[in-house]
C-alpha cells in the first residue's frame, strides 16, 4: 500500500491555503492535499481519505443518496432493555444490561 493518499473531498483542490498551493512563479496551480497513512488508527479511520472535517463533509453531501443505497434501513433497530426506575432526583441512566444505578 501507498504510504499518501490523495483527499478524496469534492472541493479539496479549491480551498486557498498556503500549503496546497504549488508551481512556479506564474503558474501556480492549488492541489488537493496528500494524507500520509503513517499510523494503524488513522488507516482505520474515515480520515485516512480526508484530510479535514469539511472534505468530509462536502464528500457526504454529493454522495449522501449512494452511501444510503449501500445498506438501505427499511425497519427501525431496537435495543431490550429493562424499565427504566424513576427516583426523587429523574430517572436512572439506561444501558444496554439494563438499569446502571451506580450513574451520578
Amino acid at each position: 500500500m501507498s504510504s499518501h493518499v490523495w483527499c478524496h473531498g469534492t472541493n479539496c483542490h479549491k480551498s486557498r491555503t498556503q500549503d496546497r498551493v504549488r508551481g512556479s512563479k506564474g503558474s501556480k496551480v492549488l492541489r488537493t492535499r496528500k494524507i500520509k497513512q503513517d499510523t494503524e488508527w488513522l488507516r482505520q479511520s474515515v480520515f485516512s481519505h480526508f484530510c479535514s472535517q469539511g472534505c468530509l463533509m462536502d464528500f457526504i453531501k454529493l454522495h449522501k443518496d449512494r452511501i444510503v443505497a449501500l445498506a438501505p434501513r427499511t425497519k427501525p433497530l431496537e435495543t431490550p432493555i429493562d424499565d427504566p426506575v424513576k427516583c426523587d432526583y429523574g430517572y436512572t441512566r439506561i444501558t444496554e444490561r439494563g438499569v446502571d444505578n451506580t450513574a451520578e
